[in-house]
């Protein structure tokens, strides 16, 4: 056999093998339930998410399964950001799926 047809079998040999031995992202990283919190009504739509991303870690680092390892919001999973903008200021509410790095 050849040296480039014994790197190719080698290759592809091993492409084969990679996904039986890879390891996937572990699922206790996660919280099994998403956390939701509504934030202070605020007259600009920064601050109302600036407050209710603070509302939703201070959420998930007083729950008695979690605590301050999963309260960062950008490490949360299935994020959803809705602010509701009215005559008397916006207020938002987040979900998202607690994570810990």
């Amino acid at each position: 056999m050849t040296k480039a047809l014994e790197t190719l079998a080698t290759l592809t040999f091993a492409s084969f093998l990679i996904p039986m031995f890879s390891f996937p992202v572990r699922a206790d990283t996660c919280s099994s339930t998403p956390v939701t919190a509504r934030g202070e009504e605020s007259r600009y739509v920064w601050l109302a998410k600036t407050k209710t991303r603070a509302t939703w870690r201070a959420k998930v680092r007083a729950h008695p399964d979690l605590g301050p390892d999963y309260s960062n919001w950008a490490r949360a999973h299935d994020t959803e950001e809705r602010c509701l903008t009215g005559p008397n200021g916006t207020v938002c509410i987040f979900t998202g799926t607690p994570c810990r790095p």
